[in-house]
């Protein structure tokens, strides 16, 4: 039995994790951390979570983490820098959701997230936690960066046409609408029902820290320099993630072509489904799956594919399942 500790579990990421993690089969939730809603109940505040988990949540107190055997940290970005080192120091392995250990150097994090790195040391052992490009390398993993909802969607719907030349590589247009939980449950007023329904809103237009997470990892799969513009949209639902790309075409290929070329890229990855028609957020609510759809424009020479997850899910705590299953040899969809 894996024993874990979820920090930061009142958030909707944590709510989920214990979701899910409550019914993994290998898996005790023993500790769930909330600094502001220590000593409440975790189906109190969730009742959707009656009888899945009877824990209180606690402060984090690294001294009372004796046994644990995993950390799924779930913090704000720019929290779990500061604990994950002692997480590690304890011989815990780490799974972070939030961006702290994303990119690969202080100061790439430091342009984009507009504060320092406070523990640069650990950024060369984190290893990217997309199990469809490293799953290998997640298997050995001690410390797993879970990518971030945007970046998972971009990078499922691009890496196979980028890993074998499909595409040129400057000049990708990224556009995705994202559900509201994906801001966190911290309150705001122009996160509230008022501002949001019937609207919908682009932001951080050339300045989101997903940005170079996105380019980083195309680059890597591609051998040499990615550009992408990113542009992300809030929109009036809950959860999910809808991401429509437009790619210029390197080389001549059909539509048959590329439905194959993306089913070999993805035969024995079991959370990817490349669908014949045009894929809706509803088919993958509550799931760790992430559906794509290909549709070569001949008119105006385009590449257009469409990536749909669950941001709670595929996007956080599903995928991170998935990440801690390879860590600890268990079957990759496991409690998924």
């Amino acid at each position: 039995m894996i024993h874990a500790v979820i920090i930061g579990a009142s958030g909707y990421s944590g709510a989920e994790l214990v979701r899910i993690l409550s019914r993994h089969p290998d898996v005790s939730v023993d500790k769930v951390t909330a600094a502001t809603s220590a000593g409440q109940r975790v189906d109190a505040l969730y009742p959707a979570l009656a009888g899945l988990c009877d824990l209180s949540y606690d402060k984090l107190l690294p001294d009372d983490l004796e046994g644990m055997d995993i950390a799924f940290v779930a913090l704000p970005s720019g929290e779990a820098m500061r604990v994950v080192p002692e997480l590690r120091t304890r011989g815990l392995k780490v799974i972070d959701l939030g961006g702290d250990f994303r990119l690969a150097s202080a100061s790439l994090y430091e342009q984009y997230y507009k504060r320092p790195h406070i523990a640069p040391a650990l950024l060369a052992e984190a290893v990217y936690g997309l199990p469809e490009l490293y799953r290998d390398a997640i298997r050995g993993a001690h410390l797993v960066a879970n990518p971030g909802c945007y970046p998972t969607s971009a990078l499922l719907a691009l890496l196979p046409v980028v890993r074998h030349g499909i595409v040129k590589t400057e000049g990708i247009v990224i556009d995705a609408l994202s559900g509201v939980s994906g801001a966190g449950r911290s309150s705001s007023v122009e996160m509230s029902f008022a501002e949001l329904n019937e609207n919908v809103r682009a932001y951080k237009i050339g300045s989101h820290q997903h940005i170079p997470e996105i380019e980083g990892v195309l680059a890597s799969a591609a051998g040499g320099t990615v550009s992408a513009s990113f542009v992300p949209h809030l929109v009036p639902i809950t959860r999910g993630i809808y991401t429509t790309v437009h790619a210029s075409p390197a080389v001549r290929i059909t539509e048959e072509e590329l439905s194959a070329l993306y089913e070999e890229y993805y035969a024995g990855h079991p959370f990817v489904r490349i669908k014949r028609g045009i894929p809706q957020i509803a088919s993958v609510v509550r799931t760790n799956y992430c559906d794509i759809g290909l549709f070569p424009d001949e008119r105006t020479k385009q590449i257009v594919v469409i990536a749909t997850i669950d941001n709670l899910v595929k996007g956080a705590a599903g995928q991170a399942t998935q990440n801690m299953n390879l860590m600890f040899g268990l079957p990759e969809t496991a409690g998924l």
